[in-house]
């Protein structure tokens, strides 16, 4: 197949942990032509979808990991899949390239399809799971989010679409800095902010679930840095190896069908004890380090999914 990768600079990855370097290196193994821009290349030219980009090679060797041909233009329209993985944040210029990929159905298979996550960011679609989520509040009123505070003391406060750890605070019952906060994210954002109940339970870890084609294929635990709230590894989280529980495996039994009726090929949930609270669907991670820990092919399950839907 021809596969084209709408990435954020390959230069600049680890190819140790990188989701999407995986996804490449398995493609490449499996026959499959590669094809790589960035986000700023993507283009809506009188009824076609183009990209300006590079032939892509790639190898495990950091600094020399990706052998690039020289940069053309080409219409979307001719590759068989296309994969959208860059990074958040969920602004504008991410949710406009959502609206340009949708206009390449049926013919090339865009993963994650670019409706549904364009419709199911990742602190949104757990909403539609209240019995499996802690309590949550979203808003831009102060006076709600100090209401959610007053009712259970111990929160987290983050943006609604941030990512990777960055903008979370925990503020505890004794905590006097939420009206400072507040105006600190509302000076520089128009979006409204999320705070759930804090979760003691972290402590142990943030448990990482992955799923394929709405199906859980194991996780990864990260642990907090001492000191630490976030458990995220790009803040200084450390992944553990872990098995599903029975509670992780009745969270993916619960949001697997939707999912994958949603063409949602691969996905990264959040487990905080028995709790989910997020269903990361942008740019999902995790791959290698479940690679390592459980000595799986995870990136061979995902094509296999994108295999059988494009057959």
């Amino acid at each position: 197949m021809k596969i084209a990768f709408q990435m954020d600079p390959i230069g600049a990855v680890d190819i140790a942990a990188d989701s999407t370097f995986r996804l490449a290196e398995e493609a490449q193994a499996r026959g499959h032509e590669l094809f790589y821009y960035e986000p700023d290349q993507l283009a809506f030219e009188e009824g076609r979808i183009t990209a300006r980009g590079q032939d892509l090679r790639v190898r495990r060797v950091q600094g020399d990991h990706a052998q690039l041909g020289e940069m053309r233009s080409v219409d979307l329209a001719d590759f068989d899949v296309v994969w959208l993985r860059q990074d958040p944040p969920f602004d504008m210029h991410y949710i406009t390239s959502t609206h340009l990929l949708d206009r390449l159905a049926p013919g090339t298979l865009v993963v994650n399809d670019p409706f549904w996550v364009r419709n199911y960011p990742e602190k949104l679609l757990v909403l539609d799971f209240p019995d499996l989520t802690p309590p949550t509040t979203i808003a831009r009123d102060l006076d709600t989010i100090r209401a959610f505070k007053a009712k259970h003391g111990d929160i987290i406060l983050k943006p609604l679409y941030g990512n990777g750890g960055a903008g979370v605070f925990r503020l505890d019952r004794n905590d006097r800095n939420l009206s400072s906060l507040y105006e600190l994210f509302t000076t520089f954002s128009r979006e409204p902010l999320i705070v759930q109940k804090f979760l003691p339970a972290v402590e142990n870890g943030d448990k990482r679930v992955i799923l394929v084609d709405g199906e859980p294929v194991g996780a990864i635990n990260r642990v907090p840095a001492a000191g630490e709230t976030r458990s995220n590894m790009h803040v200084g989280g450390r992944a553990e190896k872990v098995a599903l529980s029975a509670r992780d495996r009745e969270i993916c039994a619960a949001i697997g069908p939707l999912l994958r009726e949603k063409g949602q090929v691969f996905v990264g949930i959040d487990v905080i004890g028995d709790y989910l609270t997020e269903i990361n669907v942008t740019s999902p991670t995790g791959i290698q380090e479940l690679e390592r820990f459980d000595e799986v092919n995870i990136a061979a399950k995902i094509w296999e999914a994108i295999e059988a839907r494009r057959a």
